[in-house]
């Protein structure tokens, strides 16, 4: 029997180490950046989002390094998951990884490493993200299409994840255009986040019909994967988050006809999608609520809980903004209640898991059936 005082009873390796702990990356930095954009400061606040900022690239640099061990020692694992339909979106995590902890550098990260400093680590993450985004957004829907065997039945919001990396670049891209030569530059950068937006909204909308069709034909998603529902709030609030970022920065970068209708775009766009987020929350909630009381535990998937109901946050602080609606800051600070809890569970629970050596242990091995018995009779 295992207790708490038997702790590392798994063995503690790499092998199974999958692309969705990169998700510990993406629900760590969006506590700094959501935090930073909220309507009230508390005092004293500005720092403990640095300290969690920094946090979240300490956190980034591990799993690289882990990553890579992964992929040298054990590749044949690393091409498994790549094959796993159940694991192969998840690689769209690591795209989001880079790009939230970038855009953080800008937005809290400034204040540990300077300026400069924060300017050329947001434009190096921003290249590898999109890069890595737009490459998972293409291979991972061309995996599922000839090489994985997946059922209408099999949907799952995990679905998502390729897609929804686009958006996030989309939505952190803008903050390097007022660092960019005025003109061309700062204009068709702003161009592509518009294009990023568009590409992954577009996916999204293809692939969202499958996710609730699934759910409300096929019955509630297995208990572990239930929290994944919250999965679906990524989009809505990444894209609001995107629009309100358009808004801000388009006046003096494109023509002022498009500069004003960015500014519509953010409010006639934002408003209607974060209801549907406010309505997917409340379903997502009333699943889980249900999960738990038929005994779901803690899983990696628990993460799901953070970045996309971060993004929520900055979708309603950018409404907040575009609308001048106080009606948008009460939620935002609410939500980012909601996401400081989830995020102090899921780190609970991922160090807990991680000492008892449970989260990295391999899958049980079958029990071995007993031989059967046979009586001579007479």
């Amino acid at each position: 029997m295992v207790t708490a005082a038997q702790p590392l009873a798994y063995p503690l390796s790499v092998r199974h180490l999958g692309p969705n702990w990169y998700a510990t990356v993406m629900g760590t930095s969006v506590v700094a950046t959501a935090g930073a954009a909220l309507p009230s400061h508390l005092p004293g606040l500005r720092p403990v989002l640095a300290g969690v900022w920094v946090l979240a690239f300490v956190l980034l640099l591990a799993l690289f390094g882990a990553r890579a061990v992964h992929w040298s020692r054990h590749r044949n694992q690393a091409r498994a998951h790549l094959l796993d339909p159940a694991t192969a979106p998840f690689y769209g995590c690591l795209a989001m990884a880079l790009l939230a902890v970038g855009g953080g550098a800008l937005t809290v990260g400034r204040d540990v490493i300077g300026l400069r400093a924060a300017v050329a680590l947001d434009t190096v993450m921003f290249v590898a993200g999109t890069v890595l985004g737009l490459a998972a957004a293409v291979a991972v829907p061309y995996l599922m299409a000839v090489r994985h065997r997946v059922e209408p039945g099999q949907a799952t919001p995990v679905w998502l994840l390729p897609l929804v990396a686009p958006m996030v670049s989309a939505a952190v891209g803008p903050l390097l255009v007022p660092h960019l030569p005025a003109g061309q530059p700062r204009e068709t950068l702003l161009l592509v986040c518009f294009a990023l937006f568009g590409l992954s909204l577009l996916a999204t909308l293809v692939m969202l019909p499958l996710v609730f069709a699934r759910l409300l034909t096929g019955g509630p998603l297995p208990l572990a994967l239930t929290p994944t529902l919250f999965l679906v709030l990524g989009p809505l609030g990444q894209s609001t988050t995107a629009v309100g970022a358009f808004a801000d920065t388009a006046p003096g970068v494109v023509p002022a006809p498009y500069s004003q209708g960015f500014g519509v775009l953010a409010v006639l766009y934002g408003v209607p999608v974060m209801g549907f987020a406010l309505l997917w929350f409340c379903l997502a909630t009333v699943h889980v609520l249900r999960a738990r009381r038929e005994g779901m535990r803690f899983a990696m998937t628990w993460w799901s809980f953070t970045f996309p109901v971060g993004t929520c946050v900055t979708g309603a602080e950018a409404l907040g903004r575009h609308t001048g609606l106080v009606a948008y800051e009460g939620p935002a600070v609410v939500l980012y209640a909601v996401l400081v809890v989830a995020w102090g569970t899921a780190a609970a629970g991922t160090v807990r898991g991680l000492l008892r050596g449970e989260l990295l242990a391999g899958p049980a091995p079958a029990p071995v059936a007993p031989r059967p018995v046979t009586v001579r009779t007479r």
